[in-house]
């Protein structure tokens, strides 16, 4: 169902694949969202601070200007808009790093439409109501929770390794790295390996 606030909320998207803006205007405008696009983040760093943009969807990897360096550019000349990095898989080290930097979220290629729209309503939805340091402090709470050895593991998935190569690191074998996997995100309470990031951004991990 199209939110009141989707009809308001202009989402900058910056992709340098034409079919790939076709299919994610097409999803965004069909949830209710103004669309406008950019075939490189060169465009949208020409428009300033975009002071009239609610949220900036972006490619992790372009040709020239990258996701990474558009956030960090986007930064310094003073804009706040909530920005979304859209990465490949086993690109989660380079997510990390985005939301380091900033970013509010990232979505993992491919992606269901569902995924893609709910993201972008967090983005534009009114601030959470908790303040930054009491999403650090339960964010270090819920970390808090693990192991050392589920720690070791969570360190290693920051780092955007896979269950063999995690295995290979800490000697163990990728049945158990995914065990260990699954206790992290129940003791954690995080569903996606974004929120796992999110979260782990604000415990100071990472």
């Amino acid at each position: 169902m199209e939110n009141v606030a989707d009809a308001r909320s202009l989402v900058r998207l910056v992709e340098d694949s034409a079919a790939m803006r076709a299919t994610v205007t097409a999803i965004l405008e069909c949830s209710g969202f103004r669309v406008r696009e950019y075939a490189s983040a060169g465009e949208l760093l020409s428009e300033g601070a975009l002071p009239d943009a609610d949220c900036v969807l972006t490619d992790l990897r372009m040709p020239g200007i990258d996701g990474l360096s558009l956030l960090t550019r986007l930064r310094a000349v003073g804009s706040a808009v909530p920005v979304i990095v859209v990465t490949g898989h086993g690109d989660v080290s380079l997510a990390v790093r985005a939301m380091k930097l900033g970013a509010c979220d990232f979505i993992e290629k491919p992606f269901a439409p569902e995924t893609l729209v709910e993201a972008v309503r967090a983005a534009v939805s009114e601030p959470r109501t908790l303040s930054r340091e009491a999403r650090r402090a339960l964010a270090r709470e819920r970390f808090a929770r693990l192991t050392q050895r589920e720690g070791q593991v969570l360190d290693q998935v920051l780092l955007g390794l896979r269950h063999r190569e995690i295995g290979d690191q800490l000697a163990i074998s990728p049945r158990t790295v995914e065990v260990f996997r699954s206790r992290i995100m129940a003791k954690t309470e995080c569903q996606t390996v974004q929120e796992l990031v999110r979260v782990a951004i604000e415990a100071g991990r990472g």
